[in-house]
């Protein structure tokens, strides 16, 4: 199991933990965090479910793929160096913990 931590727009934070093979996305939603709208299932068509990754997690993670880097171009909150669509992380056996900020919108 990982956990993965979630810093909500108001300043909130919520820890759950998850195991491996399922996103990032995935797990905010089984879980209720509040933030994460995932307008498309995890389709890689909306944006909705744009985080930014503590800098710890973000040297972790894979590279972003050209179309997840187009739609990252059109989220409702600021893209940051960070940035990520939440479904293109799937949550590895990396024991270690993953951090995100959720941003103040969505939509």
């Amino acid at each position: 199991m990982t956990n993965v931590n979630f810093i909500l727009a108001d300043g909130t934070r919520r820890s759950i933990e998850e195991a491996a093979g399922r996103t990032v996305m995935q797990a905010a939603m089984s879980h209720d965090v509040s933030g994460i709208v995932a307008e498309c299932g995890g389709n890689l068509m909306c944006a909705t479910c744009h985080v930014y990754a503590d800098p710890d997690t973000a040297d972790r993670l894979p590279p972003i793929s050209e179309v997840e880097d187009e739609m990252l171009d059109s989220t409702a909150s600021p893209r940051l160096p960070t940035s990520r669509l939440s479904c293109q992380l799937t949550i590895g056996d990396d024991p270690g913990d993953m951090t995100f900020t959720i941003p103040e919108a969505q939509l």
